[in-house]
Formats: structure tokens, sequence, C-alpha cells
């Protein structure tokens, strides 16, 4: 990157169009909740399976159509899923005997707003989880 690229960029951070990332330190509570989403992106498996749902037309997607993807068990595609879903990225709803998942923005939208927050502003609410798990 050039001198002059770096300055434009640099100007563009000060006018506040290019958010800073993290502008304080996270406290021990929402250190302790992101790492658990974190933790639950960190696999390849389920990065894929959240990709798979985010991605879907109709913003939801049956299980029966996320296991055929991977060559894993339909019980370690559910462990899985259970994982985002503990973690606040995703819900599912039973229907019959298949289970249809979606994207809780809620959660993608904080992880976003944390990382691309302007400098000086607050981070983002917690959201709350389904059924009232925080």
């Amino acid at each position: 990157m050039s001198n002059q690229e770096c300055e434009v960029r640099a100007q563009e951070a000060a006018d506040g169009c290019c958010p800073a990332l993290l502008t304080s330190p996270l406290d021990e509570e929402q250190a302790g909740e992101l790492a658990k989403v974190f933790k639950a992106l960190g696999d390849p498996v389920r990065l894929r399976l959240l990709s798979m749902i985010a991605s879907r037309d109709g913003g939801e997607v049956c299980v029966c159509d996320l296991t055929p993807a991977f060559d894993l068990s339909q019980p370690t595609i559910s462990h899985h899923l259970k994982l985002l879903r503990q973690a606040g990225l995703i819900d599912g709803e039973r229907r019959g005997t298949w289970v249809h998942y979606r994207l809780l923005p809620a959660m993608t939208d904080r992880l976003a707003g944390l990382l691309t927050r302007p400098a000086g502003e607050p981070l983002p609410a917690p959201a709350a989880a389904p059924g009232g798990r925080a």
C-alpha cells in the first residue's frame, strides 16, 4: 500500500466512514458471551451450516436439506446446529419430523456492530436469546 493510500484511509477513518475495530475493552460478561459465539463460529462445519442457513431464500432451511451437504451423520449435524442455537446465532422450529432453521439477525448484527462501530461509540447491547435465555 502506498503512503498516499495510507493517508486516504487514515483520513476516512478520522471522518468516521471506516470505523475502528474495538476502541474500548470488553468487560468480563461481554467477553464470555462473545467467546461462546466465536467458539461456535470457529468450527468449519458450523460456519458452513450458518452460511447455508443465512443464504437460503426465504430465510430458513430444513435440516433434511443441510445434512446431505456434509459427509457427517445426521446426529453430528444436529449437534453442530445445537451449538449454533446455544450461541444465539440460529433458531429452529419443529414441523413434523423435521426441524427448520433460521438465522437470528440480532446476534449477527451485534457482531457486525462490535467489529465495525465508530470510535467512541458504546458496544451494542446484548440481544435477548429465544425463550428468555440471555
